[in-house]
């Protein structure tokens, strides 16, 4: 496992819900923490059943256990990553005092979409959201659901009025993927354009033509 660099630390704070698309989650976990991000984890429940369903990932059941096998995974230098459990109702996301400038939620099911637009806080992810909204954070969703409804489309409009990125998972094909890895990068490196975070997963816009 590396040792971070503490100096200029981008904290990011990262939640996998229960939509389809894991892949997306995982792959931009990965590349948080290879940019050197502090990194604080959520997964719910139901994404733990996706993430077995759609991936090869044997994900443990409990936060302490997921926090160990992902840093181990993902060659996280010490410390890097934290994994929360949906009721640590004390740990730094549930205040406002934390130090993550972003959070993302990533896939985001269309019950999470709903929650966060009514500010439910049932559990930390609700919870670490409605934070983000109240200090006027950046918080990032990547629905992943398609046809939406107007309830959904309601829901988007709301967040979006309050400043939130609504990001459908929406790949492009102007750069011609080959293969799946290079459909996830293109949501992938859309996500991190807006967290202003570095990255070389693919060619931008005329670069590919020249």
């Amino acid at each position: 496992m590396k040792k971070m660099n503490t100096e200029e630390v981008t904290s990011i704070t990262l939640a996998l819900t229960g939509a389809s698309g894991a892949q997306y989650g995982l792959r931009l976990l990965g590349c948080l923490l290879d940019a050197g991000a502090q990194v604080s984890l959520m997964i719910s429940q139901p994404a733990q059943v996706v993430i077995a369903t759609e991936t090869d990932v044997d994900l443990p059941g409990r936060a302490e256990e997921q926090q160990i096998f992902l840093s181990e995974y993902f060659d996280a230098a010490e410390n890097q990553l934290q994994v929360f459990g949906r009721e640590q109702w004390m740990s730094p996301l549930a205040s406002g005092s934390n130090t993550a400038r972003a959070m993302v939620v990533c896939p985001c099911s269309s019950a999470t979409l709903s929650a966060i637009a009514q500010g439910a806080s049932r559990d930390l992810i609700e919870r670490a959201a409605d934070v983000m909204l109240k200090e006027r954070r950046q918080l990032i969703l990547l629905h992943r659901e398609m046809p939406v409804s107007s309830i959904h489309l309601e829901n988007m409009l709301k967040l979006s009025r309050e400043g939130v990125v609504i990001m459908p998972a929406s790949p492009g094909f102007y750069h011609r993927p080959q293969d799946l890895d290079e459909l996830i990068d293109f949501v992938v490196a859309r996500i991190l354009d807006h967290l202003r975070i570095e990255h070389t997963l693919l060619p931008r816009w005329g670069e590919h033509h020249t």
